[in-house]
């Protein structure tokens, strides 16, 4: 099998993991990925056919014109949860003492997304609650809101062992909760924090420095992308560049209630 090939069997196998978590297919003339044990699905090639051997570009295609049109299904952060489980998902489960969901206001107009839970987060089962989360919840008040106003959560929901960076797979295993935690809140802002919270949500590899400062029309609201309270634990300096952006994002909010 050739690299393309890989790669297109590799996200169709995606595809069939989020048709697993419950979402519907909306694109007409395009049948889900089906289980090879429940026979061909309809509308698609059966093994054998004159169609049944594509080329990989032509998989690709495929399986990314069906990613980009899944709906944006609408349902309770709590039905989110209990679907979620006990999340044996990927390899951080073994390593892990509590899933870190999220946390907050289930209809914010402001959603934080962080990257992962850290130590204090994992013994505790909570966004933010760590040195980083006591400089986030003071931003917060800065802004003239609560903690309790938002809702915070984080791109993995189990801590990586030694607080390093996400793997590709356990992004891949843990994004389809929180695309669902999105739709599920609605928030008018979305509030990236970092580089593995931005370039995540943005599906990019840009520096968190040329994203961050302006808005991003993402999914029904405008995404802000600004540096990690833990970087600024490092970087103090680097504050003021912060506060500049959640002001941005408090004067938006402010514009839409004054409307």
């Amino acid at each position: 099998m050739s690299g393309g090939e890989k790669l297109g069997s590799h996200i169709l196998e995606r595809l069939r993991f989020y048709e697993e978590l419950g979402v519907k297919w909306a694109r007409k003339g395009v049948a889900p990925p089906s289980n090879p044990s429940r026979g061909p699905a309809r509308g698609r090639p059966a093994a054998g056919s004159s169609q049944a051997s594509r080329p990989a570009s032509s998989v690709y295609h495929e399986a990314r014109t069906m990613f980009d049109s899944l709906p944006e299904k609408q349902e309770t952060l709590q039905a989110i949860r209990e679907d979620l489980g006990d999340c044996q998902r990927c390899k951080l489960a073994p390593s892990r003492k509590n899933i870190v969901f999220g946390s907050g206001n289930p209809r914010a107009e402001l959603m934080f997304v962080g990257e992962a839970p850290g130590a204090d987060e994992d013994d505790q089962g909570l966004p933010f609650v760590g040195r980083a989360g006591q400089l986030l919840t003071k931003i917060i008040e800065a802004m003239g809101m609560k903690r309790e106003d938002v809702y915070i959560c984080n791109i993995l929901k189990c801590r990586p062992p030694g607080n390093r960076n996400p793997e590709p797979t356990e992004i891949a295993s843990c994004e389809p909760f929180l695309f669902r935690q999105i739709a599920s809140v609605k928030p008018k802002v979305i509030c990236a924090l970092g580089t593995f919270g931005a370039q995540t949500l943005l599906r990019t590899k840009e520096p968190i420095s040329k994203l961050r400062g302006h808005f991003i029309d993402y999914r029904g609201a405008k995404l802000m992308a600004t540096f990690h309270p833990a970087y600024l634990l490092r970087n103090p300096n680097e504050k003021r560049r912060v506060w500049e952006d959640v002001q941005k994002i408090r004067d938006y909010l402010k514009s839409l209630r004054d409307s």
